[in-house]
């Protein structure tokens, strides 16, 4: 044998020991004469044979190792190399199958051939352990017996007296709730407080003595139940029939004890007990704890339960009735807010011009230029830059314009054409053209509406409206009827993505390299510095008036290189060759995920200006097929646009309260017309709860007050919230604003004290106080100017450390914390 399995020979024989000494019992335990040896070997020798195989076959395969049936396969001469487990396995079973068998029969004779005596006691012993089985079975069997009809006849006796129980458990409960509220010295809250309410939202973990139970509710399932055991098996030998007692005495031996009542009734009170506890729970808190003072008297108590329930259904009708009220004036006070508020126009006597276009295809160029030939115009932009550079090119071309948002206003002697940001559009205001740019941002969720708002309310002759082509359909749609005359524009330069995966080293003149954080953006620009490049640097939180100077540098060839967010991507016309995703996903706020299609197009398009290059380029640093897949794949319509509160849907709800928590409530539940999306005024909730109801809210109208909460400035800083609600306290109070915070030691201090600047702007005009304001944007430009320098100066470089263990990270590393430190878990 060979020595790698010996072990488990041996094994295999001691197990075939065991279960032939077994089968032998088993084999004489149901003989009522005894046999001889030789005839038990005689008639279970075949099912002995077996034993052996089988036993040795699973110790031998189950607890031998891979590479000891390698080994022992190798030994055998067979060639393995390379083949899969499984076939192993087997081939090691079919081997071992012709080991040389155990030869039991020299152990077996030793043990009883020419040993009658032996072979008797074996008998003896076997036969008597199986008759006192059978003794045990049908004890067992009439004991089971017994179990089943004493527990038919208490699951009876339960129905049938279910009510009496009731009421008594009912006066337990009450009696032990009084006791507790006394001691604790509690008020309720209500007189018609339940006891549903009671234990979930009024009482504290109770402490038991053994331990602490998990809440009030558990507490009080075990009170009942454990009464049920105290009283249950003394009061159901009082009810069951006396024939039971006597069946039990006839197989006991004894009179029938309450042990047993409660050890065959057992989970037949515990189901009892949870039924009464749902009962108990929609009873009022004060019906239960008088109960302690009155004695129990089925009688008594059973006419007090009827009374308290009878009045306890008129009031659940009463609520409901109020419930159905209530919601009826619900469903009339959201019609008369909102009603057909967000219902489009079937059609308005407007000439209509819709200009659809990819990025960079001159579609606002073109309505720009209507704009400028007509007596008035109004520019409608997405971004306070893009309303700037509108204003400015106007003006420089001898079209007198003037600008508006809500952080400055440049009134221009004269002017006629007005350009100004999109939330700035007042519907009452005529003009002969109205252009609006980028309307595809109709669908955002938070700012869609101003879209909506100036398509459909637009006061002019003519009205232009530019968007991309998966915006088309849902705008024409809006404008129903009205006369549309239809434009659209392809790209004269065509797009080529570059194949090899770019890298930061083969960066060259007139690239534009993007990525999607401040924090990216600066380090990328650092990094390209340090290799001697000039860079200009775009991203959101820029104040518009550097960034403007940045792309001038660009302009002037000041610098080769652009580095910017998807700021980029909107209304930025700039002689880029090359645009470079240098990621290719984006964190939107709530998760990071892989850009859209129509983010793809709308940056990519940037590339490549009309009359400078033959062919716009775009580069990725990963996944090009998958990135080229999106730019090249047609954009889902459009299907709804964003609806938001206007100022009649404020003055109708001035109607019914001045609390704006409530209009909150009905904003909510007021359902979205079809294809609309309500506004989640998610930044108005956040503004609200600071000064909800404090005297600001007290003194400001429903519609004043909403109008500050839609302040556009950036609620995700806690400074500027902070100063938001100082300036409204000043309001209330009739005290000056007081003054925004000025602090320049870092950049990131001077583009805060920007936005600060800029909120107290939007105050300043807000108020009419534009002397002031007048003052305070020549502040903003120094600070402007001063990010300006500082950026032109060079960004310094900053090592990048692990933020767990400050081990040195790669510049271009995309996390905060080092591989070491995340798969350990240091996070």
């Amino acid at each position: 044998m060979s020595d790698i399995l010996a072990v488990y020979y041996h094994q295999a024989v001691e197990r075939t020991k065991e279960m032939i000494l077994q089968d032998i019992d088993r084999y004489l335990q149901g003989k009522k004469q005894i046999v001889s040896y030789e005839q038990y070997l005689r008639e279970r020798e075949e099912y002995i044979n077996q034993i052996w195989l089988n036993t040795w076959l699973n110790i031998a395969a189950s607890h031998a190792t891979f590479d000891e049936k390698k080994s022992y396969l190798t030994e055998k001469g067979l060639s393995i190399e390379g083949e899969r487990k499984k076939l192993i396995n087997k081939l090691f079973r079919n081997e071992i199958r012709e080991m040389n068998p155990y030869d039991y029969h020299e152990w077996l004779n030793s043990l009883f051939a020419n040993q009658l005596s032996v072979w008797e006691t074996r008998y003896t012993n076997a036969r008597e352990a199986y008759l006192e089985r059978e003794v045990q079975e049908k004890k067992k069997e009439v004991r089971t017996k017994l179990d089943r009809k004493f527990q038919y006849y208490i699951e009876k006796n339960l129905g049938k007296h279910y009510e009496e129980l009731y009421l008594y458990v009912r006066y337990l409960v009450g009696s032990h709730l009084a006791i507790e509220i006394e001691r604790k010295g509690m008020i309720l809250s209500s007189n018609e407080l339940t006891f549903d309410d009671y234990l979930y939202n009024e009482t504290e973990l109770p402490y038991n003595k053994f331990h602490f139970l998990e809440d009030a509710v558990e507490a009080y399932e075990h009170f009942l139940l454990q009464s049920l055991y105290d009283f249950g098996p003394n009061w159901l030998k009082q009810t069951l029939p006396s024939h039971l007692k006597d069946d039990y005495y006839e197989v006991f031996q004894q009179s029938l004890p309450d042990s047993y009542l409660l050890e065959v009734g057992m989970d037949l009170f515990e189901d009892i007990s949870l039924e009464f506890f749902e009962e108990l729970l929609e009873e009022n808190v004060a019906d239960l704890i008088k109960l302690l003072d009155i004695p129990f008297d089925q009688k008594i108590h059973k006419e007090m339960y009827e009374n308290d329930r009878t009045t306890r259904i008129q009031k659940e009708i009463e609520d409901k009735e109020e419930r159905r009220r209530r919601k009826e004036e619900e469903a009339r006070m959201l019609e008369d807010i909102f009603g057909r508020e967000y219902n489009p126009s079937s059609g308005r006597n407007i000439r209509y011009v819709l200009h659809v276009g990819e990025t960079n295809t001159g579609k606002t160029y073109q309505a720009i230029q209507r704009m400028k030939e007509a007596e008035s115009g109004l520019y409608l932009a997405p971004l306070r830059l893009l309303a700037l550079e509108i204003y400015e090119k106007l003006n420089e071309e001898n079209v007198r314009c003037s600008l508006k948002t809500g952080e400055e206003e440049k009134l221009t002697m004269g002017a006629n054409h007005l350009s100004c940001t999109v939330e700035m559009f007042h519907e009452k205001d005529f003009y002969e053209v109205i252009v609006i740019d980028e309307s595809q941002m109709i669908a955002d969720k938070d700012r869609g509406f101003a879209w909506f708002r100036a398509i459909t309310k637009a006061n002019a002759k003519e009205v232009h409206i530019i968007c991309s082509f998966h915006a088309k359909s849902m705008i024409l749609q809006l404008l129903g009827e009205s006369y549309v005359e239809v434009h659209e524009y392809r790209r004269e330069t065509p797009l080529e993505v570059e194949s090899p995966l770019f890298r930061i080293n083969q960066t060259r003149k007139g690239d534009a390299l993007v990525c999607f954080s401040r924090r990216r953006v600066l380090e990328t620009a650092s990094e390209l510095q340090r290799t001697g490049r000039q860079v200009s640097l775009i991203y959101g939180s820029m104040p518009p008036e550097t960034r403007k100077k940045q792309m001038q540098r660009f302009l002037d060839g000041e610098t080769s290189v652009i580095v910017s967010t998807d700021a980029i991507g909107m209304g930025l016309n700039l002689p880029i060759r090359r645009i470079v995703f240098l990621e290719n996903d984006k964190f939107d706020g709530t998760r990071r995920r892989l850009l859209t299609s129509q983010e793809v197009k709308q940056i990519a398009g940037r590339a490549g200006r009309r009359g400078l290059y033959d062919v716009g380029r775009v580069a990725f640093t990963s996944d090009p097929k998958k990135m080229e897949q999106l730019l090249e794949r047609k954009d889902e319509e459009l299907t709804g646009f964003a609806i938001a509160p206007t100022s009649a849907v404020l003055e109708r709800f001035q109607k019914y309260a001045n609390n704006l928590r409530l209009f909150f409530y009905l904003w909510d539940r007021f359902k979205s017309p079809e294809g609309t999306k309500k506004a989640t005024l998610s930044e108005e909730r956040i503004l609200y709860e600071m000064i909800e109801d404090t005297i600001v809210e007290a003194r400001l109208s429903v519609n004043d007050l909403f109008g500050f909460l839609r302040l556009p400035f950036a609620t995700s800083e806690p400074a500027l919230r902070a100063q938001w609600k100082a300036n409204m306290e000043a309001i209330v109070e009739n005290l000056e604003l007081p003054e925004p915070f000025i602090k320049e030691s870092s950049l990131e201090e001077m583009e805060l004290t920007y936005k600060s600047v800029g909120v107290h702007l939007l105050f300043l005009y807000k108020l009419g106080k534009r002397t002031e304001a007048l003052y305070w944007e020549r502040v903003r430009e120094e600070i402007s100017s001063k990010i300006h320098e500082h950026l032109k100066a060079g960004i310094p470089s900053r090592q990048k450390v692990c933020r767990v263990c400050g081990l040195s990270l790669p510049a271009r590393f995309n996390y905060q914390v080092c591989n070491d430190c995340y798969y350990a878990g240091k996070r």
